[in-house]
């Protein structure tokens, strides 16, 4: 599947889109050999940008979690289901540590980009930070470790795909159904599009919902409050359906 992508002095350049799920149990192949493989992503739910791969490594750093950056991302072989990361096994290994039994915290992240020598994203005014894209030019220091002044409970508003997966859609008017993937554009690494699988209402069709369209996310209510109603789906559905000569 391909969606427009915005870009300067280029507005009609293409790029594909990919469906998270179908990421789900890739291998990951570090620069020196395998590391383990795809288990989840983080969002951040205001930006949609997705900011971190959380990679289960298996036997090799048991009772460990991995965050992988889209900096640290390579080709992906859809394939050969294996997502390349541009990092040694033993960068990864000594990368900073966190804490299973809590939300990521900007301590954390602040010491976690520090150690790879990665411009910050919460910093500069664009989605990677000074700019579009997660790109950029490798820096050798050394590391050294900060204990950063932010607030312990601090939300910045990461969110697990594996856990919004299955939320429930709801619309001005009524349920639509529940969210069954995300589409991201592995450019930007940004979530271009949801995946919704209708109820009886729309005979279980799947159909795809733009972020802007969100309202907001409820996690207590495990809901997706969007800006539409059951009749302006439909309406836009049946104009794409026609411009794609169906």
């Amino acid at each position: 599947m391909i969606a427009p992508e915005d870009q300067p002095g280029s507005p009609t350049q293409y790029f594909m889109l990919h469906n998270l799920k179908q990421i789900r149990g890739h291998k990951l192949a570090a620069l020196d050999g395998e590391i383990g493989q795809v288990k989840d992503f983080y969002f951040d739910d205001k930006t949609w940008a997705i900011r971190y791969l959380v990679a289960d490594t298996g036997n090799w750093l048991t009772g460990r979690l991995v965050l992988l950056s889209p900096y640290s991302f390579g080709r992906l072989d859809q394939d050969g289901k294996v997502l390349s990361i541009n990092l040694t096994k033993k960068q990864i290994e000594n990368s900073p540590s966190i804490d299973t039994d809590r939300p990521v915290s900007r301590q954390y992240e602040q010491n976690y980009y520090n150690y790879y020598g990665w411009p910050t994203y919460w910093e500069g005014g664009g989605l990677w930070g000074a700019g579009e894209y997660p790109v950029f030019t490798p820096v050798d220091r050394p590391y050294d470790f900060q204990s950063y002044d932010y607030p312990r409970w601090e939300d910045i508003h990461l969110r697990s795909v594996n856990a919004v997966t299955g939320y429930d859609i709801q619309a001005t008017d009524g349920a639509l159904g529940s969210v069954s993937g995300f589409l991201v554009d592995q450019k930007k690494w940004q979530i271009r599009e949801l995946a919704v699988e209708t109820g009886h209402w729309y005979s279980g069709k799947e159909i795809l919902i733009t972020p802007a369209k969100v309202d907001h996310i409820s996690y207590k209510e495990s809901k997706v409050f969007v800006k539409l109603s059951k009749k302006d789906l439909e309406l836009t559905e049946e104009k794409h359906l026609a411009t794609a000569g169906f």
